[in-house]
């Protein structure tokens, strides 16, 4: 099971009160529901592995030199020779060290790798897998991962954490008429405002499904604007050659990466905390209560 941690604990940050606090008056709600949200999966699933997967960087520079509109809007702060800061709310910015701790001391994985997104980690991991995998978020650009040959499907939460869609090939087609990498072809025609991609001017999602489903893939649907047979309209033929450099970066930066070097992990879920004393302080310090106990028994014994 790949979590895909940022998307989770925003949701969680937004679907649990501000009135859920430390003792001292700070929120914890993002912590608190985040441990909530692993108690309820480690239960329902029984994951023998569990990989929390981190952004060591949010909007990576190689990605943004494709597509200098990649994320922009998201961004905070421009710091020069760094990473951009991710705008992100000021009540949660101070909880993600806390989750980073909490997991730690429980000794549930948490990988990140400098350069790359989470997408990207998950995208190794599950590429190196050799049994079925669950990836777990709230971001649809991991449709693309979905693959009933080798058990890869996403557990996408559509109302908190107790109603998960599970995403396979069967439920991408008939809700978007394409596979899992016909996702990613999908995704960068019809462009994602929430990730500053322009997408094509005029091909929607229902334009760009029809395209997928004639021409097979983005590669095929160039080739037919190349070709003058080809049952294209004379404005999709124009709007798809005006889009050619767009086109040529495009799956660079939508598409998740499969080769990121990752520092050697263990994935198994842990059956007892790694470090019982740091995270009874941390219990006491954040009051996570009921939270961790829920999670801490979802363990296997």
């Amino acid at each position: 099971m790949l979590l895909d941690t940022a998307s989770l604990y925003f949701r969680a940050y937004f679907g649990v009160p501000e009135s859920v606090k430390a003792p001292d008056g700070t929120p914890v709600n993002a912590v608190r529901g985040l441990l909530d949200f692993i108690a309820r999966l480690v239960q329902d699933h029984r994951p023998d592995e569990l990989v929390a997967c981190m952004d060591a960087d949010w909007r990576p520079q190689w990605r943004v030199e494709l597509i200098p509109s990649y994320k922009a809007h998201r961004v905070a702060e421009e710091v020069a020779d760094e990473v951009d800061e991710e705008e992100v709310p000021d009540t949660l910015s101070p909880q993600v060290p806390v989750i980073e701790e909490v997991l730690d001391a429980i000794g549930i994985a948490r990988v990140g790798a400098t350069g790359y997104e989470a997408d990207d980690v998950i995208g190794t991991l599950a590429g190196r897998a050799t049994g079925p995998v669950d990836v777990v978020t709230g971001d649809r650009d991991l449709y693309q991962l979905v693959d009933d040959r080798r058990g890869v499907r996403v557990l996408y939460p559509v109302k908190g954490v107790g109603t998960l869609q599970p995403v396979d090939e069967g439920w991408l087609r008939e809700k978007y008429g394409v596979d899992g990498p016909g996702y990613a072809d999908l995704a960068l025609l019809r462009g994602d405002p929430s990730d500053g991609l322009p997408g094509v001017p005029g091909i929607g999602e229902k334009t760009a499904a029809k395209l997928l489903a004639s021409f097979g893939d983005l590669a095929g649907i160039m080739a037919a604007v190349d070709d003058p047979t080809a049952r294209l309209t004379p404005a999709q033929r124009k709007r798809l050659a005006e889009a050619r450099p767009y086109l040529a970066v495009a799956p660079k930066v939508v598409r998740v990466a499969g080769d990121v070097p990752l520092a050697p992990f263990d994935a198994a879920l842990p059956s007892a905390p790694r470090d019982p004393q740091a995270l009874r302080a941390l219990s006491d310090r954040w009051g996570l209560g009921g939270s961790l106990q829920r999670l801490l028994s979802a363990l296997p014994g």
